[in-house]
């Protein structure tokens, strides 16, 4: 795939990559720890606001300004409306169906959704060989999850995958928005310190409508998981992912989708005593040598 923008991995491009691959391979886990007591909707809004204020500590730290102008403003309501409101709120309760690395799998489409919203609007260009490892790729997760697809008593299944997969979609709307001449001209830090923000007042409004007042644990474990998700996986690594992606664009970006869960597949074995088959085996294997060969027929590094 070519098309802008044309920018190659830098040094800087390859700590962000690094770091957000890091910490993104565990967040899987640790949002097993947000269920149960605490309905998703409200973790998933504790989390943000927990982000929010740590993004609005850090720009006032730094001495940048956290003015918007209106139209900024628009821009970062649509980031939250896609990013930290949809996309959370669906991978949340995904989990509620499938393990978390297979949740996780389903995320390294962001590769395919992400170049495919660049095509549409950014001006993109796909190859051949790119569509042929992207169709590798979803054959790949068709086998991972067809035995629980195919047992009728596994119905919970399909909607795990329904509510992952439109978590990967409304992500990649708002990657995309990232890489477009309007995200490029926002302010990383103040931008996203706003984004979350809008994002944490819509999550809160929703989880009131659909869970009632609100509800926090004070368990030392899901305590600990609200500070790992708010601070390391959505204010540290929304800013690295976000800088990572105008650096590179939407389409490269998405190396890290392919990565992260090889990471969370063997935390999930781990923790959660995810029980390998051969089909799923030969299903992960499948998906990530199409992901791969999809990633080199866009030439990149």
């Amino acid at each position: 795939m070519t098309g802008p923008p044309a920018n190659r991995f830098t040094g800087e491009a390859w700590i962000a990559f690094a770091a957000c691959t890091f910490i993104w391979g565990s967040t899987w886990f640790v949002i097993r720890t947000q269920l149960g007591e605490v309905p998703a909707s409200w973790s998933v809004t504790w989390r943000f606001a927990l982000a929010a204020l740590v993004m609005f500590a850090l720009c006032l730290v730094r001495g940048e300004p956290l003015r918007l102008t209106t139209r900024q403003h628009g821009f970062a309501l649509a980031v939250a409306a896609t990013q930290f409101v949809l996309n959370f709120n669906l991978v949340y309760r995904s989990e509620q169906y499938l393990a978390s690395g297979l949740v996780s799998l389903t995320f390294a489409f962001l590769l395919v959704t992400n170049t495919a919203l660049s095509v549409l609007f950014l001006g993109a260009r796909v190859s051949a060989r790119f569509v042929i490892g992207s169709l590798i790729g979803l054959a790949g997760v068709a086998l991972l999850f067809a035995p629980d697809l195919a047992n009728p008593a596994s119905g919970n299944t399909g909607l795990g995958l329904a509510l992952a997969f439109g978590g990967v979609l409304s992500a990649s709307i708002a990657n995309v928005m990232q890489a477009s001449p309007a995200g490029r001209a926002m302010p990383l830090a103040p931008g996203l310190a706003w984004a979350m923000a809008w994002g944490a007042l819509i999550d809160g409004a929703l989880a009131w409508v659909v869970a009632g007042p609100p509800r926090i644990s004070l368990e030392p474990g899901y305590l600990a998981g609200l500070a790992y998700l708010g601070i390391a996986a959505s204010a540290v690594a929304f800013s690295l992912y976000y800088r990572l992606i105008r650096i590179v664009g939407p389409g490269a970006a998405a190396w890290n989708g392919v990565v992260v869960p090889v990471v969370a597949l063997a935390i999930s074995t781990a923790l959660e005593g995810f029980q390998w088959t051969g089909t799923a085996v030969a299903g992960v294997a499948l998906a990530l040598l199409g992901l791969g060969i999809a990633l080199k027929a866009r030439g990149s590094p």
